[in-house]
């Protein structure tokens, strides 16, 4: 089988296609024949080496895939899965890889009504918007979010859930040129580039500021976002692509977002009544929650309430250029590898 793998740190010149054997699952684990592998953020930052926790160079990425079970390990007679079963797993690593093999309790049964594409962009952005905003942050009907990168995967999902939850403003930052991708979501759009977003949400909400702000971007930003909440609010960062500079690996940029973000004190947070939640789903470690919140989503899926945002699908063997492509800030929505043994 061939996979994609990071062989050192660094830009695309660090990226390979490998042959590897196609791998036997033990016990409590399934095979899966990947049809799509979802592209995240932190996969760039992976390569670059300004994420962690990841394995050692060279290894394989991909957090997320849907596909097909082609064979049962040991001990999976309670999982309910049986060969030539549709599913989407939240993997953890090695998803670039026509065939990986993963926990049965990652695998999740996709209905014949949900896509391939559609099962792919959900596992990383549903569930971490989703575990942000219902799990660590009591989301209420009526609540107010601010969400950075609103036309990125994380952002489209806000959007939908925001939607579904009841949520009465979505305020999404982007570049000028996605205003109108943005505003077509239900998000207040703001002009990242021309608006200040902590002055709009205070304006647009009587001078209380937002209930939830959703901070990928790190450094200065992170505080900014912090002064955008209402007293009671909730700061969730989850990324730092303040590092991340184009697709070269930028030591300056990295140093620069460590240096500019902020060190919160408790008794500041005490008297503002705000909350700062870390997020970072790949080190999750309750199962059971995890599993909950997938199967929520993946009914949501189903019933029409959410429907990812897919904006490109390239072969793996593009992997180069798809990479590129977020890099670029070009994507609306998710953008996912196709390892489908169709397409060959």
């Amino acid at each position: 089988m061939r996979c994609i793998v990071y062989t050192k740190r660094g830009g695309m010149d660090a990226i390979e296609i490998s042959e590897s054997p196609t791998p036997t699952p033990g016990v409590g684990e399934v095979l899966i024949e990947v049809h799509r592998a979802g592209i995240n953020f932190a996969d760039l930052m992976m390569r670059q080496g300004l994420y962690s926790p990841v394995p050692p160079f060279p290894f394989t990425p991909g957090y997320e895939i849907s596909g097909v079970v082609k064979e049962l390990g040991k001990g999976n007679g309670g999982s309910g899965l049986i060969i030539g079963d549709r599913v989407v797993s939240l993997c953890g690593m090695g998803g670039y890889s026509e065939q990986i093999v993963t926990p049965a309790e990652r695998c999740f049964k996709l209905p014949e009504s949900v896509s391939f594409d559609a099962a792919a962009a959900l596992p990383v952005t549903y569930l971490t918007a989703h575990h942000m905003l219902t799990y660590l942050g009591n989301f209420q009907q009526g609540d107010t979010i601010l969400v950075h990168h609103a036309a990125g995967g994380v952002g489209t999902a806000t959007a939908q859930l925001a939607k579904a939850l009841g949520a009465s403003k979505v305020f999404g930052t982007a570049s000028t040129n996605k205003a109108e991708f943005v505003r077509s979501l239900g998000m207040h759009f703001i002009d990242r580039e021309n608006e200040d977003f902590v002055e709009v949400c205070m304006r647009e909400t009587d001078g209380l500021g937002v209930h939830h702000a959703l901070d990928p971007v790190g450094g200065k930003h992170m505080m900014r976002s912090y002064k955008a909440l209402r007293s009671g609010g909730r700061l969730f960062a989850f990324g730092g692509s303040a590092a991340v500079k184009g697709s070269k690996r930028s030591m300056m940029a990295a140093l620069r977002m460590l240096l500019t973000t902020p060190k919160f004190n408790p008794f500041k947070m005490m008297n503002s009544n705000k909350a700062v939640f870390g997020v970072h789903m790949g080190t999750w470690k309750n199962e059971e929650v995890l599993k909950n919140q997938v199967y929520t989503l993946v009914e949501m899926l189903e019933d029409g309430r959410i429907s990812p945002v897919v904006d490109k699908v390239f072969r793996f063997e593009e992997v180069a250029v798809a990479q590129q492509y977020i890099h670029d800030r070009k994507n609306r929505g998710k953008v996912l590898l196709d390892f489908s043994p169709q397409s060959k």
